[in-house]
């Protein structure tokens, strides 16, 4: 069941499901939602192992209020971590995000410092706003972006999204890609090699900038970008399955303490 919780006049839904940790943390990706077929997977991954999960829609996302063409990389990061330190105070976690969520985790993860075991990266896209978004604008486009502050370009994904000025601007203010990314947790990443959105080399680049040496990378190479069928979702299980000690392995440490 859906809870509201409330940052200055916009109302934030997310759900919370008890259970041992460390608790999952699913962030979806651009104009997604939590009840996207990966957050659902999991979701019901969690319930299965009596494991803590939290799922969210950013501010202008899903049920959540607010506009979306109001929001920014900056806005829906710090929706997330409002939410996250609102219902999980303290607790261990284990970041899950896909796409531009990726991106969101990673800014995330370098907030909350320890308290983020290990995190689970699908197609990630950090710096989306300067690497693709900007890239494929012409020189008129971003005129007319600047001038307007808003367009709404076609998409392959269902209703186009608006796409703002702001978005542009404030991603630039939060870009990872130009040096060491000063995470030493655990990090995963599954990356399509067919996905026509992020470029699969990108995720190698975010592994070799990553300070953790514990960064294993997997292309699926007939894989799209959303990877969402049957074998991708098992292979996501999988990999937090890995990671939390629950395919036979030594769960992950978290502040040194394996959890229960």
């Amino acid at each position: 069941m859906a809870v509201t919780y409330r940052v200055a006049e916009v109302a934030l839904e997310y759900e919370l499901m008890e259970g041992a940790g460390p608790a999952l943390v699913f962030c979806s990706g651009y104009g997604s939602d939590m009840g996207g077929t990966k957050a659902i997977h999991l979701w019901e991954f969690c319930k299965a192992q009596g494991r803590a999960m939290l799922r969210f829609d950013y501010a202008g996302h899903g049920a959540s209020g607010g506009r979306f063409e109001d929001g920014s990389i900056g806005d829906w990061t710090a929706d997330a971590a409002h939410i996250v330190e609102a219902v999980l105070p303290g607790r261990a976690l284990v970041l899950v995000g896909s796409s531009m969520g990726g991106w969101v985790a990673l800014l995330l993860a370098l907030r909350l410092g320890a308290r983020v075991g290990a995190m689970v990266l699908i197609a990630p896209a950090p710096d989306f706003t300067e690497e693709i978004l900007h890239q494929r604008l012409n020189a008129q486009q971003r005129v007319a972006l600047r001038r307007d502050g808003v367009m709404v370009p076609p998409s392959e994904y269902g209703a186009p999204l608006p796409l703002t000025w702001k978005l542009l601007e404030d991603g630039a203010a939060h870009l990872l890609l130009g040096g060491e990314i000063a995470l030493g947790c655990p990090v995963r990443i599954l990356h399509g090699m067919r996905d026509a959105q992020v470029p699969w080399r990108q995720s190698l680049q975010l592994a070799e900038l990553l300070a953790s040496d514990d960064v294993r990378l997997v292309y699926v190479k007939d894989g799209d970008h959303r990877l969402s069928r049957s074998q991708d979702l098992a292979l996501l299980l999988a990999t937090v399955a890995g990671l939390l000690g629950q395919d036979g392995g030594q769960p992950l440490a978290v502040g040194g303490v394996a959890p229960t």
